[in-house]
């Protein structure tokens, strides 16, 4: 006997054999699907800027003051917990305000909002008890962290509504995704410094890039019903636009860690991340769904490399 979900209890684009669907009970499978759970991409693309910048301070505080091996674990640790927590809060406040939306195009009508399997009433419980588990995550870190990751919900309350007013709303997507590049050097530094801001707008367009790989999924439906989009936006120049928004990416996190001292290792990780992201640009096809999705998926492995260059340097 299989735990898999049925039609009536699946969603069209996420796996049907997920380790949610048998470790909890039916009950709580709507709200797995609306925090995403079966599909770990979106918290582990939120939690790299987290890794890399916490790696990079690391790495660059001075001689006295380098944090110990079980702070920047616990740290990363805290960082994987608020990553998971705030991406499901965010993915339940963005379909909360998408539900109408969500409803219209083919691959998100069976989310468990517009499906009927969660109701708008339990989505915002589910969204308060996943922000005070990111709360309870914050508060960890120092004062300066704790004033940073508050200013961060400006971005997330905005990003939902950033469609109907912008062909840029991935650029919300990055500024509230890639925030762990800030909060990773802050609560090392307990500052910013360049080093951060760098990583940060390396981060961004990163995000920008690969959701926009991502946005070539839906480009046909959001047309229909005047969803805006980078996608929409550079139509047939996808690839032209991701050398730019890539090209962007690699400047900064390299100025980034000119700026932090950072050691032979981390280069060797940013070369990679180059070999990488212009593999994404050359074989893409942004006609082919299943690709564009597998293409996404793989910058998973893109933030990964990079993070392991980031601790080499730091251990060596």
């Amino acid at each position: 006997m299989t735990n898999a979900p049925n039609d009536a209890a699946r969603v069209a684009d996420a796996p049907s054999d997920n380790f949610v669907y048998r470790v909890l009970p039916r009950s709580l499978w709507g709200y797995s699907q609306l925090a995403r759970w079966d599909r770990p991409i979106g918290w582990q693309l939120l939690m790299w800027p987290c890794f890399w910048s916490i790696a990079l301070a690391a790495d660059a505080a001075p001689d006295g003051l380098e944090p110990s091996a079980g702070t920047i674990i616990f740290y990363l640790f805290l960082m994987f917990v608020g990553s998971v927590a705030m991406r499901g809060a965010g993915c339940a406040y963005n379909d909360l305000v998408d539900h109408d939306i969500d409803m219209e195009v083919a691959r998100t009508r069976s989310r468990p909002l517009p499906s009927g399997r969660v109701s708008r009433f339990g989505a915002k419980v589910f969204i308060v008890l996943q922000a005070l588990v990111g709360l309870l995550v914050l508060i960890q870190f120092n004062t300066f962290s704790i004033v940073l990751g508050i200013a961060s919900l400006a971005v997330v309350a905005i990003y939902p509504f950033a469609k109907r007013f912008t062909d840029w709303p991935q650029f919300f997507l990055g500024l509230a995704f890639s925030w762990g590049a800030l909060i990773g050097w802050a609560a090392i530094f307990g500052s910013l410094s360049w080093a951060p801001v760098f990583l940060y707008i390396g981060a961004v367009a990163w995000t920008i890039g690969y959701d926009t790989i991502y946005a070539y999924q839906d480009i046909e439906d959001d047309e229909l019903i005047g969803v805006r989009s980078t996608a929409r936006l550079f139509g047939d120049k996808a690839k032209p636009c991701l050398v730019g928004l890539y090209g962007v990416t690699v400047l900064f996190l390299f100025l980034s860690f000119i700026a932090a001292g950072a050691g032979f290792f981390a280069y060797v990780g940013l070369i990679a991340m180059v070999i990488m992201l212009g593999w994404q640009i050359l074989i893409l096809d942004i006609r082919n769904t299943a690709q564009c999705r597998d293409l996404f998926l793989s910058n998973n492995r893109v933030g990964a490399i990079l993070f392991a260059g980031l601790l080499l340097s730091l251990i060596f």
